[in-house]
């Protein structure tokens, strides 16, 4: 490959641009590859009642981090203090599908020990996609709760380790992956890893160490463009169940005489003092949903959501926003004036000015939250904030609604992207190279006299 590229590179300027274009054309399809990846996360305990059906039930859906902590802090807490991360290298739900022995062939399966470990165990939870942030944090995140440095032990030291029930410790166990075009086949690897998985439990039973485990990796083996969610102590039912198509939850909607207000989110998360609730389950295709004080007419909207026993009280989110005439742009705009909440008589206000568009469009955002990492859209009037809150795909529309569509969302997002940038000077240094190389070729001038040995010789005293 080198040498490759340094004999291009030799050949002439002509092949550097194609050169830069290859390079930033793969790096385009790493970033995208990256954005897209998810892996399954298969959980397990031998306590009891430490997960319930979990509130993201529907297809498609992508478990973030912030709902990752919720569904191990229970476990992380009530649960035993010896926890076991067996980290692949590479698997997706399709390799349960592919080598689990379905539709009741279990002698064939890859995954005989884990399938026996779920069916056995009083608790599990089995989360078929996992944000790939979300896994690449998740030592760091179980060494912070627990206490305890990871220890990267193989089945010879787990035998010598003699684990306390008091006394919390993590331990991490690797498992490979080998494509098929390696020295062993995917099924014979997938069921290697599964003797390990079935050694490793097999060793803490006979100790009688209560513990609880978790099945990851650090990448997809493949790309998953179609994943179930389902939970609860379904892991074995999880390993038969095949894709249905992606149910998408209404929005919600205000209505007086007509629909007024439309607001959406693929996912509604708020916490408070650093403990997250999701609420997208409670607040979409909800029937009895509480919008009680939301409020509308031409130049003011109010949508109101209230929510009983939320972090042990009643806390209310109202979003509030405002339509005015711009002589400028002849046009009339909406603004979302401040997001409030209220819970135990006081009010924490959140500045949303920077959710806005043309009264006659809805706004959409990939992400509307108060944390820097995600646009910081929401600015907390006081800091620090004890109430924090991130919506996922946001879009609100409250002036000009018909139906119960949104009208054409205005994003938040520029029109020049850094992609767009990458492409424009990526073109124009091309040009450049083009252009210049085109003017040297037209400013060759040949000879127009040439010298013929039957006369004299020709003189030449200058070139031009």
């Amino acid at each position: 490959m080198a040498a490759t590229a340094a004999a291009r590179l030799q050949a002439g300027t002509r092949q550097a641009p194609a050169l830069w274009q290859m390079r930033w054309l793969l790096l385009v399809l790493v970033a995208v590859a990256e954005a897209e990846q998810q892996v399954p996360l298969v959980l397990w305990s031998s306590d009891r009642d430490l997960w319930g059906p979990a509130a993201n039930t529907h297809e498609g859906h992508i478990t973030s981090d912030m709902q990752l902590s919720t569904y191990l802090d229970p476990a992380l807490e009530l649960g035993p203090r010896n926890v076991l991360l067996f980290l692949q290298d590479k698997l997706s739900i399709e390799d349960f599908t592919a080598y689990g022995g379905v539709f009741g062939n279990k002698q064939d399966s890859a995954f005989s020990n884990l399938e026996n470990a779920l069916d056995l165990a009083p608790s599990s939870l089995v989360l078929p996609a996992v944000d790939w942030y979300a896994v690449s944090t998740l030592t760091t995140y179980l060494q912070e709760k627990l206490g305890a440095s990871p220890l990267h032990v193989d089945l010879a030291t787990l035998r010598e380790l003699r684990l306390n029930a008091s006394l919390p410790a993590l331990l991490l166990i690797r498992l490979p992956y080998t494509a098929s075009s390696g020295l062993m086949a995917p099924r014979e690897v997938l069921t290697g890893n599964d003797e390990v998985i079935g050694q490793v439990l097999s060793t803490l039973k006979s100790e009688d160490v209560p513990y609880t485990a978790a099945l990851t990796a650090v990448r997809p083996s493949r790309v998953a463009r179609d994943v179930a969610m389902v939970t609860g102590g379904l892991g074995r039912q999880l390993l038969q169940k095949q894709t249905v198509s992606a149910v998408v939850h209404p929005p919600v909607s205000y209505n007086d005489t007509a629909p007024r207000i439309l607001f959406w989110a693929q996912n509604f998360s708020v916490a408070y003092g650093n403990h997250w609730e999701d609420l997208t389950s409670l607040t979409f295709g909800v029937q009895d949903l509480n919008l009680t004080g939301s409020f509308w007419n031409d130049s003011v909207a109010r949508l109101s959501l209230t929510y009983e026993q939320l972090f042990g009280t009643t806390v209310t989110f109202r979003f509030i926003l405002a339509n005015r005439f711009y002589p400028v742009s002849a046009r009339h705009w909406f603004t979302m004036e401040r997001l409030e909440i209220h819970s135990n008589g006081s009010v924490t206000y959140f500045n949303a000015s920077q959710v806005t568009g043309p009264s006659i469009y809805s706004f959409h955002c990939e992400y509307v939250s108060c944390l820097g990492k995600n646009g910081d859209l929401l600015v907390p009037r006081v800091r620090p904030s004890l109430w924090q809150m991130t919506l996922q795909h946001f879009q609100i529309q409250a002036f000009n609604v018909t139906g119960e569509q949104f009208s054409y969302a205005s994003d938040c997002a520029g029109f020049f992207s850094p992609g767009i940038w990458m492409g424009l000077l990526t073109s124009l240094f091309m040009l450049f190279i083009f252009t210049y190389g085109l003017h040297m070729i037209l400013s060759l001038k040949t000879m127009d006299r040439f010298d013929d040995h039957k006369g004299p010789t020709i003189s030449l005293t200058q070139i031009v």
